[in-house]
């Protein structure tokens, strides 16, 4: 009893939500885009200390390798959007 009130309230949810149902679009973004925005502040940002840094007296092997480990991936993520928005607007 219980089993076919559940199949019939089921079944007829189905036919009234397909019957109201309209055009949908079935693309989706690729990527993350709001972290690209993230990813290029940083970059900046990085940039910015270097630049800064490296005419100070704190400027050492190490900070300059701890730097450059950093910004190096965030360059190539900042190319990687660029050719991603470049081919998009193609």
């Amino acid at each position: 009893m219980i089993t076919s009130i559940v199949s019939s309230a089921a079944s007829s949810t189905a036919v009234s939500s397909a019957a109201s149902s309209t055009a949908v679009s079935m693309t989706t973004g690729i990527g993350l885009p709001e972290y690209g925005v993230f990813a290029v502040v940083l970059l900046i940002f990085l940039l910015s200390a270097k630049e800064i840094l490296s005419a100070s007296k704190y400027w050492t092997k190490s900070v300059r390798a701890s730097l450059d480990m950093s910004i190096f991936p965030l360059l190539l993520v900042f190319a990687g959007i660029v050719v991603f928005k470049v081919t998009e607007i193609i």
